[in-house]
């Protein structure tokens, strides 16, 4: 599937995505709190402004279009700026998102937008201060990398997003992977956090364009993907995917490429494709004939089939499924015994299967990515993804 490579920046106050009709209620409800709140001060703004910049979680697109609406309305007044026309889905949310406050006073919006980092500040020191709590590895926003008992765990780590990939999480994967590589352990295992696997592509990613506008967005698309499927054709230890729950698009199609697949019978398997006017990536166009036959294969590649655990287990996508209740469980005491086998060994006997088909892997994840390119350049694309985020948004 398909992403833009620009990520939406949040740091910095007038840069926000998200969907209008998702804040309009907020904002009316801010409204009408501050109508009697104390006003802040222009100092307090300030020290707010810089407040979210030390920020280290992300807030989400919703709090970000409410945080950008607030910020605009606090320092310009009402929205000042023409409409953005309708393909330009990010500047457009924004656009609504500031128009939607109407006349509201800048000291009511300072104040609003004061109260709503003070609250965003809070929530994260309660979070940090909580024993127990996940500690990540510097340089990762969005993973959960640890090492323990001769495995290391990748864990994708936005459960409110359903664990959906972001440019910025690409990136983060590779560098995680090209760790784990060189590392100690003997076993890489990538995961979820939460009730999703993974859910695909942030879709958001679709609605930035680079100034250099669809030519280059294919560009850069096309670079990084080539990457990030590139690392796990080379990854040279056991590679394990422990698919916690629901997964969809590249989540799904990279699974053609790991040693083992272990899988919740929570989960299931999506890979809509055409749905989205694209085609696959992750090797699948190759490993998954190769796995299922071609008929199964187009099924879900061609006419975007959702398996269950169960029948992608019996179609030999997933190596063994197991309930939910004792998944974590199970699988990660079979892979701590694993982990416990002789690492060379286990290195060597990957490289002897992975080395009969490497050249054949490199070459299909080039023409897959040369028909995306083509894919994310036309109209029926473009057409279909709009068509995807208005009715998302209707929902």
């Amino acid at each position: 599937m398909a992403w833009v490579v620009a990520r939406l920046a949040w740091r910095c106050p007038p840069r926000y995505a998200g969907s209008p009709l998702q804040v309009s209620s907020f904002l009316v409800q801010q409204m009408h709190m501050s109508q009697t709140a104390m006003r802040a001060s222009h100092k307090d703004f300030e020290t707010a402004v810089n407040q979210m910049k030390l920020l280290k979680k992300d807030p989400g697109n919703e709090m970000k279009l409410k945080l950008y609406a607030l910020y605009k309305q606090a320092t310009e007044g009402p929205c000042n700026m023409p409409k953005p026309g309708v393909l330009d889905l990010i500047s457009k949310a924004k656009w609504d998102s500031w128009n939607a406050l109407g006349s509201l006073p800048k000291e009511t919006a300072r104040q609003n937008y004061v109260e709503l980092v003070s609250s965003l500040s809070s929530s994260e020191s309660s979070s940090q201060g909580k024993p127990g709590a996940d500690s990540k590895q510097p340089g990762y926003e969005t993973l959960v990398v640890t090492s323990e008992d001769g495995i290391t765990k990748i864990m994708l780590n936005r459960p409110t997003k359903k664990n959906a990939i972001t440019t910025q999480m690409y990136q983060d994967i590779v560098l995680a992977l090209e760790a784990a590589g060189k590392d100690d352990s003997t076993i890489t295992v990538l995961t979820g956090n939460g009730d999703y696997y993974c859910s695909g592509n942030d879709l958001n990613n679709f609605t930035d364009i680079p100034p250099g506008g669809i030519e280059e967005q294919a560009k850069n698309n096309a670079i990084l993907l080539r990457n990030f499927v590139g690392c796990f054709i080379d990854f040279p230890k056991p590679l394990v995917a422990a698919v916690n729950g629901p997964a969809v698009g590249i989540s799904v199609t990279l699974l053609g490429l790991f040693d083992i697949v272990y899988a919740s019978d929570r989960a299931t398997f999506h890979t809509p494709f055409t749905h989205l006017g694209q085609s696959p990536e992750g090797c699948s166009s190759y490993t998954f004939p190769k796995i299922m036959g071609p008929a199964k294969a187009a099924e879900m590649l061609i006419f975007g089939k959702k398996l269950t655990a169960r029948e992608a287990c019996a179609q030999g996508l997933v190596t063994e499924v197991f309930p939910d209740s004792t998944f974590q469980k199970e699988v990660w005491t079979r892979l701590k015994a694993y982990s416990k086998l002789p690492p060379n060994a286990m290195r060597t006997s990957k490289q002897l299967i992975r080395n009969v088909e490497r050249e054949k892997l490199h070459a299909t994840n080039s023409e897959e990515i040369s028909a995306l390119q083509g894919r994310w350049r036309s109209e029926e694309c473009t057409n279909a993804v709009m068509n995807f985020l208005s009715r998302k948004v209707k929902l």
